[in-house]
């Protein structure tokens, strides 16, 4: 059996448009929202729709082609890990964080050709 691995597959939309930032030490990144879409029927048979917004990261070459390709509200298949981090806010509460640290991702949505 292979090993196991922190590995997250996600397809979903994007929730604003995707911003390329550098860190103070030249590194490139991009922070966004994805949200994935479930759905279920309640008792009366009503639709249900669940949405959860997950947040993501990009590094280097990932972050300038995610910068270059998308757009908010494009559907978007990722690659990548969890990792798990914790901060202390202004007013010196500490929050916990969740972020998937994306390896590869696929444009779904189709970019209409313009002649």
């Amino acid at each position: 059996m292979n090993s196991l691995k922190n590995k997250v597959n996600l397809i979903g939309n994007l929730g604003r448009d995707v911003e390329i930032k550098e860190t103070k030490n030249g590194k490139k990144l991009v922070r966004f929202s994805l949200a994935t879409n479930d759905s279920y029927k309640d008792k009366e048979g009503n639709k249900i729709v669940d949405t959860q917004w997950h947040n993501a990261i990009a590094w280097g070459k990932t972050a300038e082609m995610m910068a270059l390709l998308l757009k908010k509200g494009n559907e978007v298949a990722i690659e990548g890990r969890l990792t798990y981090g914790s901060f202390q806010n202004k007013d010196g509460v500490t929050k916990y964080t969740t972020d998937i640290v994306v390896s590869a991702f696929h444009k779904l949505t189709r970019t209409p050709l313009t002649v």
